[in-house]
């Protein structure tokens, strides 16, 4: 089972221990381009399986997309291949410009 966390709990996770939380991003080039959470790693989704090995395994990884569908299957397949401390940002981006950074902006 892959814990979704909220947006409000990534950015506490942040803001007390940004070395040990890493973001990973998977949405489409277009979409980060427009708007995205830093810091954070760029690896879009179909690209996942071939770059597992610029995923850091000793740190929290939170992966997010646009809201949280792609994301969460991300998580289960890093999951599957190992990665112990994995979780979804629930709601993806969309939930943080809402609850954490109006400045990200939103898009549909």
């Amino acid at each position: 089972m892959i814990p979704d966390l909220s947006p409000t709990e990534v950015a506490r996770k942040l803001e007390t221990a940004p070395d040990r939380v890493v973001l990973l991003d998977v949405r489409e080039p277009s979409e980060r381009s427009f708007a995205t959470i830093q810091p954070s790693i760029h690896i879009p989704m179909y690209e996942v399986p071939g770059r597992l090995d610029e995923i850091p395994k000793d740190r929290d990884v939170v992966v997010y997309c646009h809201g949280g569908s792609r994301s969460q299957m991300v998580a289960h397949f890093l999951q599957e291949r190992g990665f112990s401390s994995v979780a979804n940002l629930a709601g993806g981006i969309d939930a943080w410009s809402v609850l954490v950074d109006p400045e990200v902006p939103r898009y549909y």
